[in-house]
C-alpha cells in the first residue's frame, strides 16, 4: 500500500464548537487545538487520523456533498447515538430521505451526518462506519481513490465502496446528478507511506486525471477526476499539528 488515508477536513466558521461536539459525540480526544485548527483523534486507527476542523470565513452552502456515516452495534446503540447528538447540539436533517433504517442529522454548523443502523460490514470501523462522497461516477471514484487511499474496492454499483484497514472508516461513494458548484467543505487528506515521495504521489494522481490547485502549502491541494477537493500531506508532517 503505497498511500494511506491520513485525515477528515472540515471546513467550519466556529471550529472549537464544531470540534468539541464530535469529540463528545465520538468519544474521541481533542488531540489538539489552536485559533487555526481543532483536531479530533480516532483512538482506534492504525495510524494518526484524525477530524480536522479549521476556519474559513464563508457559510455552508447548500448540502455537503461528503458526509460521515455513524457505525452503531444495536439498535438500542444506533437510539443512543442519536439521543446523544441530539443532546449535544444535532439536529434533524432532510436529504430526501424517506423510509430509510437510518437516521439523518446535522452538526452545530449544518454538517449533515447519518446515524446507521447495525451492519457487520461496519464492524471494526470504529465510530465512524463510512465518509460518503455524492460523485456522478461512483465506480470510477472508487478506481481512483483506491489509488489515492491505498483501499481495495469492496464494491461497485450504485454504492461504490473501499475496504479500510481495521480502525479505519470505509470510503463509500454515492451517485448524484447534482452538479458541484462550490469548493467542498468536508474533504479528504492521504499521505505516502513514512518515507514515501509526496511528489511522486502527486505526480502519479495527475497522471490518473487530479488536478493540481495549490502547491503553496506543505502540502499539495487538488481535485480528484470528479472535481471534488483533498490534499496530499507530506510524511514528514502528517503526525504533527496543523496537518
Amino acid at each position: 500500500m503505497a498511500n494511506r488515508l491520513a485525515n477528515v477536513n472540515v471546513d467550519c466558521r466556529d471550529p472549537a464548537v464544531v470540534a468539541h461536539f464530535w469529540s463528545a459525540l465520538l468519544d474521541w480526544p481533542i488531540a489538539h487545538e489552536d485559533p487555526e485548527e481543532t483536531d479530533v483523534r480516532s483512538p482506534t486507527a492504525p495510524w494518526t487520523f484524525d477530524l480536522v476542523f479549521a476556519p474559513v470565513p464563508e457559510p455552508k452552502q447548500g448540502k455537503n456533498r461528503v458526509h460521515l456515516d455513524l457505525a452503531s452495534d444495536s439498535p438500542v446503540h444506533q437510539l443512543e447515538l442519536v439521543e446523544r447528538a441530539v443532546a449535544l447540539g444535532a439536529t434533524p436533517a432532510d436529504v430526501g430521505q424517506d423510509g430509510v433504517p437510518w437516521v439523518v442529522l446535522a452538526d452545530p454548523e449544518g454538517n449533515e451526518f447519518c446515524v446507521l443502523e447495525p451492519r457487520a460490514e461496519y464492524r471494526g470501523c470504529g465510530a465512524i462506519g463510512a465518509v460518503v462522497t455524492d460523485t456522478p461516477d461512483p465506480d470510477a471514484a472508487a478506481v481512483f481513490w483506491a489509488e489515492a487511499a491505498g483501499m481495495d474496492v469492496g464494491r461497485t454499483g450504485q454504492v461504490a465502496g473501499l475496504r479500510p484497514p481495521p480502525g479505519l472508516p470505509w470510503l463509500e461513494f454515492l451517485p448524484t446528478a447534482d452538479l458541484k458548484r462550490v469548493k467542498n467543505r468536508v474533504h479528504l487528506d492521504v499521505a505516502p507511506e513514512p518515507g514515501g515521495d509526496p511528489a511522486a504521489v502527486v505526480a502519479g494522481l495527475v497522471r490518473r486525471g487530479a488536478v493540481v490547485v495549490d502547491r503553496d502549502h506543505p502540502w499539495t491541494v487538488l481535485t480528484d477526476p470528479q472535481g471534488s477537493e483533498f490534499c496530499v500531506l507530506n510524511p514528514s508532517v502528517t503526525d504533527t499539528p496543523g496537518r
